[in-house]
């Protein structure tokens, strides 16, 4: 395998951060710390700071992502936001199935599968989440765990579509807490991750699948998860907010 076959993604989700102005501000502190990246660089905003994200960024190496989406073109799903409104915005990117909406707000595998299909179909780039918890990881099922729902998401998914999802192995025993898989760990089940899609479609298209790793990866841990074989970038939250430790990641990344 070699990682030159596929691209290296460092996006953060800032999650329910920010007001529009200060989306402006860190931005602009963002962009020049990593306007040399050697690797796709990406901000998951909130809904209300996706125009300015976008304005911002505009003409920069950044791009701009959503943090999730609905399965529905339209309809009474009050609250919600679809994935042709975010393509009439100019949004690229979409997280989708991100571990806090499956905790706090019902998220399945099953209402990914349908939310990655509506990203697909409308030409959204998806940011894939998935990962186990912490009882499932001492249950010693973390692989059977991460396999269904890499499998559930990308039922009917082709290997045309997949070059446009990432998949984030984001273990939720790691967000938010300050801990972190080990190196050893995120390469593991990265692996596994690659290994499953050599199942579902082939070798060559495995090799090209960018998989990233999320869970408290911070300026001091990067360059150690980033140099492992199918560890190729990170979903940051936290160190995303700080403009020099995300352009530390970014940085270890460019390697």
């Amino acid at each position: 395998m070699n990682k030159a076959k596929r691209a290296a993604v460092i996006a953060g989700n800032w999650k329910m951060n920010k007001t529009p102005a200060e989306a402006k501000a860190l931005l602009e502190e963002i962009i020049p710390l990593v306007a040399d990246a050697k690797c796709e660089v990406v901000a998951c905003v909130p809904y209300v700071d996706l125009q300015i994200a976008l304005e911002t960024a505009a003409g920069t190496n950044v791009k701009i992502g959503a943090e999730n989406v609905h399965w529905a073109e339209k309809g009474a799903f009050t609250g919600e936001i679809s994935a042709p409104m975010l393509v009439a915005m100019g949004v690229p990117y979409v997280i989708i199935g991100h571990s806090e909406r499956r905790s706090y707000f019902g998220e399945t595998d099953e209402t990914v599968a349908q939310r990655v299909r509506a990203a697909i179909d409308a030409g959204l780039k998806v940011i894939l989440c998935v990962g186990e918890y912490l009882e499932q990881r001492k249950e010693g099922v973390t692989m059977e765990i991460v396999r269904k729902q890499v499998k559930v998401a990308l039922g009917g998914v082709s290997a045309e579509e997949l070059k446009n999802i990432i998949i984030a192995y984001e273990p939720v025993w790691a967000i938010g807490t300050g801990l972190t898989a080990t190196d050893d760990q995120a390469a593991e089940v990265n692996h596994a991750i690659r290994e499953l899609l050599a199942e579902l479609y082939s070798r060559e298209v495995a090799d090209a699948t960018t998989i990233q790793y999320g869970g408290s990866m911070n300026a001091a841990n990067a360059e150690g998860l980033l140099s492992k074989e199918d560890v190729d970038g990170g979903l940051i939250g936290g160190a995303s907010l700080k403009p020099a430790d995300f352009a530390a990641i970014v940085k270890a990344a460019s390697k």
